[in-house]
């Protein structure tokens, strides 16, 4: 079926058991909700206020508590930055997630998966010049991971870089026995140092992204309210659930993040209330709106929480990172 821009309010619903990937592409509106309860509770025990004001994802904002202060670090918990679909800020949403943890006592570090090296970079990493990088560690198992760490300018917040070396590294697995646990066991001897490990993989659902997925127990999947982006979230979701049937029973969907949204057109109202109805509790309350300011951190190779730690930017960041932490228990 081909699938069409979000439909008008409607009282029709899917039959049981439709899944989200065919509920995204159909024309018809669903009030299909698998992760939504039907009391005043959600996933993780943040609380609905009633009288509160809707939120830019038309639901009630939820009470976030403040993250809890943390004495002791690890075991991390893993997770894939992910979306087939490029331009949609994951890159941008890696890195600022991840200095909002750290700024909430969280020790993070994140991974960079794509060739493009677009996350060192955009922490100031002078990548091209770099001889050890995570390719090196998926394809030399001598390389120790302590070589190739790098600490950033942002405190408890460290980086394994990338560059283009890493566009090898799918032939160069193609061979190994294990493929696609190589990152996973590359990962493991550090996992007990961090609280939150992010991987920012590429805009592609080959080899490299199969291994981000199988090393890790859930997946935030930013993405702009826009039509494609819509069939692309239901391809996503396919290879997700294949991944986690036949490779990482633990991954599971820690939710899905707006970008870039702006609130004037209909057409991102609509898509947002697509995904809404087809994805409820697991659309973060946490809305990006699109801003000047996040070219100006690439540029400037820091993330928005230091660059312009004021911003309607910064502040949609840090309280993303409370409800990942208030979902996720850590």
């Amino acid at each position: 079926m081909t699938p069409q821009p979000p439909a008008a309010e409607s009282e029709r619903q899917y039959p049981d058991g439709q899944g989200h990937a065919s509920a995204l592409c159909d024309d018809r509106p669903s009030d299909h909700r698998d992760n939504t309860n039907l009391d005043n509770t959600d996933l993780a025990g943040t609380v609905f206020d009633d009288e509160a004001e809707l939120g830019p994802t038309g639901r009630p904002l939820r009470v976030i508590p403040e993250p809890a202060p943390v004495q002791t670090h690890g075991p991390a918990k893993v997770i894939a930055m992910c979306n087939q679909k490029g331009g949609v800020g994951k890159t941008t949403s890696t890195i600022n997630l991840g200095a909002s943890l750290a700024e909430c006592g969280r020790r993070v570090l994140l991974v960079d998966l794509d060739p493009q090296g677009a996350l060192s970079a955009g922490l100031g990493v002078a990548h091209h010049d770099l001889d050890l990088t995570v390719h090196n560690l998926l394809v030399e198992p001598k390389v120790s991971i302590d070589e190739v760490l790098m600490r950033t300018r942002v405190e408890n917040l460290d980086l394994l870089p990338s560059n283009i070396d890493l566009s090898a590294a799918e032939i160069q697995l193609v061979t190994e026995v294990g493929r696609e646990q190589t990152l996973g066991r590359v990962l493991y001897p550090v996992l007990d140092r961090y609280d939150y490990i992010l991987i920012d993989c590429q805009p592609s659902l080959g080899l490299l992204t199969v291994n981000a997925l199988a090393c890790a127990e859930g997946v935030i999947i930013p993405m702009e309210c826009e039509y494609f982006s819509l069939r692309g979230l239901a391809l996503l979701n396919d290879t997700v659930e294949k991944v986690r049937d036949r490779l990482n029973p633990r991954l599971q969907m820690s939710g899905i993040v707006v970008t870039m949204f702006d609130a004037r057109t209909l057409h991102a109202r609509e898509v947002m209330a697509r995904v809404v109805e087809v994805f409820g509790d697991l659309v973060f309350d946490t809305v990006v709106n699109r801003t000047v300011r996040f070219p100006e951190t690439s540029v400037a190779g820091e993330p928005i929480t230091t660059w312009a730690p004021k911003s309607g930017g910064a502040q949609a960041y840090r309280s993303l990172a409370r409800e990942v932490i208030a979902r996720s228990g850590r």
